[in-house]
């Protein structure tokens, strides 16, 4: 690790409500690697969180960066159309059904939700929203309301905005010995107890939920879930909004995870993967919920940045020609099997799951040892090695993999290698 002068002395002024997982002061970064001041690489099977889909600096997006630097860095979306929002939408209609065409932009996922929030009400005149058990939507207080991947988000910030109410999500290995078929009928039950109980369809503008959870373990829902939920919604007149932030751009090894499931949502929202590390995020309808947005009633100084979407609209381009979706399911199915053959020698380890290249490995409580506990200390351990991991779930349990979707075969072996070293480590110091 790092520790310059100059690190020590500003990191201690930057404010602490930011949980650094590294130590690492980062020089550059490349592909795979983040790079700190000494020049030592760091596998990075982060991905920013999500948001490096194509590798960190892919060249041709910081040539489209560069290129948009010297003609228009901001030109307000009130105020001028630029060229560079009219291509991104014209590569976004590529990869979006024909139903989806009506685009807003923003900043940050946060404001995709919050934007997507108001949207629904304005369009149906309703207002309540409907949340999933688990779910992870953002950190301003209409997105916090949604969220209950962990108490840590919205502890001490209550009370929050009304009219949100919690719906269970099916966790397979949460509810084990349930078959997945069984447990997506029962919270489709609960579902529809929710809306004769407590929000009724005449009151309920939307139904908003992750394809896959993030944040709240990389939980892959059984296979009729969706389809029944979005049923559901079409019967009684309730919008679906599929946050696919996290699960977008080819993540799950396809463009969209709502492709694996057969279903369409009304409202989708994207970001992250969206613009290789610029700050953009987006509200995507039809034009016919579009048109009840009272004009001037939302809007935002920097959304639809220039130079962000000259990066997305490239990125896009970059998913396509290099063909990063099949690259991503063939990289997902080589680290799935890696990553199930260790978890059979490892009694911690209590589930493998994902799609493509967003993989979580949960950990079960072992001994006198939480799983919370584990999964941090084997995290902690690869970073020893220079393999950097995160953590999500309600305890911090699951250890996510979610590389570029161009890692090698050669990178997923390293970094497997590395993973049953720190899990065979952690395990002789007692874990």
């Amino acid at each position: 690790m790092t520790s310059s002068p100059i690190f020590q002395n500003h990191k201690q002024k930057l404010s602490p409500v930011w949980p650094h997982f590294t130590q690492i002061e980062v020089s550059h970064a490349k592909g795979s690697y983040l790079f700190d001041s000494r020049n030592q690489p760091y596998l990075d099977f982060t991905s920013g969180i999500g948001v490096t889909n194509i590798g960190h600096c892919h060249p041709r997006v910081v040539q489209a960066i560069q290129r948009q630097a010297e003609r228009l860095i901001h030109g307000q979306a009130t105020v001028v159309y630029h060229q560079p929002m009219l291509d991104l939408v014209t590569e976004l209609e590529k990869v979006l059904p024909t139903h989806l065409n009506s685009f807003f932009f923003a900043n940050s996922g946060s404001e995709a939700v919050e934007s997507a929030l108001k949207l629904a009400r304005q369009a149906t005149k309703k207002t309540n929203i409907i949340a999933f058990q688990g779910g992870y939507h953002g950190r301003t207080v209409g997105a916090m309301s949604l969220t209950t991947a962990k108490t840590i988000y919205r502890s001490h910030y209550q009370p929050l905005m009304p009219g949100v109410h919690i719906a269970p999500y099916p966790d397979p290995f949460r509810y084990r010995g349930v078959s997945p078929e069984d447990l997506s009928e029962w919270c489709l039950q609960e579902l529809q107890h929710l809306l004769r109980t407590q929000t009724s369809p005449e009151e309920t503008a939307a139904m908003i939920i992750e394809p896959i959870l993030g944040e709240g373990g990389y939980v892959v829902p059984p296979k009729n879930f969706l389809p029944r939920l979005k049923e559901i919604c079409e019967q009684h007149g309730i919008l679906l909004i599929l946050d696919e932030i996290q699960t977008g751009f080819g993540r799950t090894g396809k463009f969209f995870a709502y492709e694996h499931f057969g279903v369409e949502p009304d409202i989708l929202l994207i970001a992250k993967g969206l613009a290789s590390g610029m700050p953009l995020s987006g509200v995507v309808a039809n034009r016919r919920w579009m048109n009840h947005w009272q004009k001037g009633s939302h809007g935002g100084t920097y959304g639809g940045n220039a130079l962000s979407c000259a990066a997305a609209a490239e990125t896009l381009r970059v998913i396509h020609d290099e063909r990063l979706l099949a690259k991503a399911k063939t990289a997902g199915d080589r680290l799935m099997n890696r990553l199930r053959d260790t978890a059979k020698y490892c009694s911690y380890l209590g589930e493998i799951r994902g799609l493509g290249l967003m993989i979580g490995c949960e950990f079960v409580d072992y001994l006198n040892y939480s799983k919370q506990y584990i999964a941090e200390r084997v995290r902690k351990e690869c970073l020893k090695k220079r393999l950097i991991l995160l953590t999500c779930g309600t305890e911090n349990h699951v250890i996510r993999w979610i590389p570029p979707l161009n890692i090698t075969p050669q990178q997923v072996e390293e970094a497997v290698n590395i993973f049953e070293w720190a899990l065979d480590h952690a395990l002789k110091e007692g874990v």
